[in-house]
């Protein structure tokens, strides 16, 4: 009898998995308490008001930052122009050579506009456009200088153009640099000659349109060439085309005269 109840004694009794955990871990941590949340949230809330205060710093800081970049090293290639012919001669004081740069491509407009000027530009011109290679660029970067150029003449850009492309309710910016007419058995069509750029401003295509067909925004060259440049950044909230604008202005007047 007393065998069968030591058997009895060491039969192993299954333990539940709580009580597995117990043993396997006896010193179990204790639940967490609300303090310890609370502060959990609150270096969540530090961790991303940080971060997000840290990237409007950097959205601010990176137009500055790049402005100051490119002025400094506009300043400094303009300024290499003259800079070593002064330290040729003892002078070494910087900006000098791009306070002369200036005065430099002021004097040359001034000579350029004279009548002997132009001759000489003229011959140079014509020098240049002689050479393979260098005339293509000479006529491409040509074109870009004249299109945003005071002097607005028949080379430049004409007037901002908007243009349905590629797809019907899409729509295009363009410049209208000339105009065509084309004749067919129909008769006569007046087109437009746009430019849409596809690459900032100096690569794009060339779109024949009927004249009907082009919105007429009111918008000048400088702006249709910011908003080109800069991707769309500083597109007015409102467009109108000048049609518009003139019909507007006109039914003002006639209101006034009216009411007169």
């Amino acid at each position: 009898m007393a065998a069968a109840a030591a058997e009895k004694a060491s039969v192993s009794v299954p333990l539940s998995r709580d009580e597995e955990a117990d043993l396997e871990d006896p010193v179990k941590s204790p639940p967490s308490s609300p303090n310890s949340s609370t502060r959990k949230a609150c270096c969540a809330f530090l961790q991303s008001w940080v971060s997000r205060k840290f990237m409007t710093g950097i959205v601010v800081l990176f137009p500055v930052a790049i402005t100051f970049f490119v002025t400094w090293w506009f300043i400094q290639f303009v300024d290499g122009f003259f800079s070593p012919l002064y330290r040729q001669i003892g002078v070494d004081i910087f900006g000098l050579g791009f306070l002369t740069s200036l005065i430099f491509v002021f004097l040359v407009g001034i000579f350029v506009s004279s009548w002997l000027g132009a001759s000489v530009f003229w011959l140079g011109e014509w020098v240049i456009k002689k050479m393979p290679l260098m005339r293509h660029i000479y006529s491409a970067s040509k074109q870009i200088s004249t299109a945003i150029s005071p002097d607005q003449n028949t080379t430049a850009f004409k007037e901002v153009a908007i243009i349905r492309h590629p797809r019907v309710g899409e729509y295009a910016f363009g410049f209208i640099t000339s105009t065509v007419l084309l004749q067919t058995d129909k008769g006569d069509e007046e087109l437009c000659s746009v430019f849409v750029p596809t690459n900032h401003l100096y690569i794009g295509d060339i779109f024949l349109v009927n004249s009907s067909d082009i919105i007429r925004p009111n918008l000048s060259i400088r702006e249709g060439i910011e908003i080109i440049v800069s991707g769309g950044m500083t597109m007015p909230q409102t467009i109108a085309p000048l049609e518009s604008i003139s019909r507007t202005s006109q039914s003002v007047q006639l209101n006034r005269i009216s009411s007169c």
